[in-house]
């Protein structure tokens, strides 16, 4: 277990992520997505992620009804603020958006003190919980100033209040969460697809500022949206097609891999856990089966051969960790 920052709340090495069950892409029936969450625990795993984005908030709600049957004071719980959920009358589904879920409401951006509030509000709600332990600020890009400025106050209140244990910011870039860690006091940074065996942009400033700062990472995307998980022509990176020179990336890792035993899913979730400052590794699961798989992968050991010839191939910066191969 890794405390994040100088909270005390603590999170385990791998954590579940609950945007599938939220129906991303497609839809995922009551009883799937309750068994994913029952093998996520089963498998160890103690950290449950989640926000009112997903589906609306349908991740929000499934995922608070699967864990209603374990002790509270046994898991950890993060959501996140700055889309509200409006109600609307638009009729169709949310697949623009990237969720199989009827329209039923229209998301409004908002960062302020009391927007962080109310959304923190009715997060509780629909999870049906008294407290959750994290809270991000989810995707400023567009809104940093207001996030940094009222948004980010507003959480540290919140913590002082003992209203949260932990706060941070979510986003699929590195260059605005290093100045969440650098300009306020958050725990904890949550970035995704910025530190994976394709994409190691977090390694320059963000994860040296968090070691120098004491602010945790929990690192999410760790396959780019599909393309490490099973690297083949129709494979998706960062939720488009993936480019030809990344594809032929991943297969050259995917060879390299096998010839030492080894998959290139377990190598994906290895190396995001390698580096000193990354406090948990966030997958995304929609089933069992998948959730199953994720905690083999990330359990097995990855032969420290296999990291030095990706180096030595130039397909991974040489000063990037990797994990130490435990004596047998």
């Amino acid at each position: 277990m890794s405390t994040l920052g100088g909270s005390g709340v603590e999170v385990g090495p791998l954590a579940f992520g609950a945007a599938g069950i939220g129906n991303l892409y497609t839809e995922v029936s009551e009883e799937r997505a309750y068994e994913a969450v029952r093998v996520a625990w089963d498998s160890g795993i103690r950290y449950f992620d989640t926000a009112p984005h997903y589906g609306l908030g349908l991740s929000e709600r499934r995922l608070g009804a699967a864990l209603r049957e374990h002790p509270r004071a046994e898991y950890t719980v993060s959501t996140k603020v700055g889309r509200l959920l409006e109600p609307a009358d638009t009729g169709g589904d949310d697949l623009a958006n990237g969720f199989a879920v009827p329209a039923t409401h229209r998301r409004v951006w908002d960062f302020s003190a009391d927007g962080v509030r109310r959304s923190l509000e009715d997060s509780l709600e629909r999870l049906g919980l008294d407290r959750v332990d994290v809270v991000y600020l989810h995707d400023p890009d567009d809104h940093a100033e207001q996030a940094l400025r009222e948004a980010a106050p507003a959480l540290e209140k919140l913590r002082s209040e003992g209203v949260v244990g932990a706060i941070g910011a979510g986003m699929n870039q590195a260059g605005m969460l290093t100045r969440f860690v650098r300009e306020t006091d958050v725990d904890v940074v949550l970035c995704a697809g910025r530190y994976t065996l394709l994409d190691q942009r977090a390694l320059d400033e963000l994860l040296p500022a968090a070691v120098d700062r004491g602010v945790s990472v929990v690192v999410g995307g760790a396959f780019n949206s599909g393309l490490l998980a099973d690297p083949r022509p129709d494979a998706t990176y960062d939720y488009a097609a993936a480019p030809a020179e990344l594809l032929d990336r991943a297969l050259r890792m995917k060879a390299l891999a096998e010839r030492h035993g080894t998959t290139l899913r377990g190598a994906a979730l290895a190396f995001c856990g390698a580096h000193p400052a990354v406090a948990s590794v966030l997958v995304g699961a929609r089933s069992a089966a998948e959730v199953r798989d994720c905690a083999e992968q990330f359990a097995a050991t990855v032969p420290a051969a296999f990291w030095q010839q990706l180096k030595d191939a130039d397909l991974l910066p040489a000063h990037a960790p990797v994990p130490v191969e435990e004596p047998s």
